[in-house]
């Protein structure tokens, strides 16, 4: 089965889940797909409810938030495009799932997507690779946490953005450096970082006075130089 036409224009096909499905996997989602618009702040799923969709990302940025006890929302994790998003098997969904920009899926309905993973074994193993390594990502931000300086925390969060949003952000020369806009206001990167507004804006103030960044606008990033910035990640 060739695919359809909701994959003709794709941007995220070879990353995703679907990069890896032969021509019959494909078609057995393409019955079920649909394309689905997203506006800033709109809540895909909510934790606690009942969980009935899945998805690809295509575009945009959701965040993945709980609430604490004493009702403060905590970010416990980001999607980019080509990440999938919500949990098949599951009856209830364990985080809420919000669009931090303008975003579009690529969305299935979760009983129907849990059926054709049962009538195709390989593209169930390769969600569940896609989970683990999910996971292992997690751990990681949470060793980060534990153990990185304010400077380290703020410099690999912005080298992880810079990663995945490259495709959406621009470069004046193909070896330039890359522009991209922030999906996380301070506020909330400070609360994913476990830091205070006030750190994390003194890191990005030094980050651009030390030449390494520039700010040109509210949310705007430009990283000017990779290595510098690596080397306040502890990355070498």
């Amino acid at each position: 089965m060739i695919a359809s036409d909701i994959c003709a224009d794709c941007a995220v096909r070879d990353r995703a889940l679907c990069g890896s499905l032969t021509d019959r996997e494909l078609g057995a989602l393409n019955t079920l797909g649909r394309r689905q618009k997203v506006a800033r702040g709109e809540t895909l799923i909510w934790a606690g409810r009942q969980s009935v969709v899945c998805a690809n990302l295509l575009t945009g940025v959701l965040k993945l938030s709980v609430s604490t006890p004493d009702g403060r929302e905590q970010i416990v994790g980001l999607l980019y495009p080509a990440d999938f998003v919500g949990r098949p098997y599951a009856g209830e969904a364990d985080v809420t799932v919000t669009a931090l920009t303008d975003a579009e899926l690529c969305v299935f309905p979760r009983a129907s997507f849990e059926k054709v993973l049962e009538d195709h074994a390989r593209m169930e193993r390769l969600l569940l690779q896609r989970t683990f390594a999910a996971l292992e990502e997690a751990r990681s931000r949470m060793l980060m946490l534990a153990r990185s300086s304010a400077a380290e925390k703020v410099a690999g969060l912005l080298l992880g953005m810079a990663d995945r949003v490259a495709g959406s952000g621009c470069r004046a020369t193909p070896e330039g450096p890359v522009t991209f806009d922030l999906p996380l206001s301070r506020g909330q990167i400070a609360d994913v970082l476990g830091l205070s507004i006030e750190t994390v804006s003194r890191q990005m103030t030094g980050l651009r006075d030390a030449g390494i960044v520039a700010l040109p606008g509210a949310r705007a990033v430009t990283i000017r130089d990779r290595p510098a910035l690596e080397a306040r990640a502890g990355l070498n």
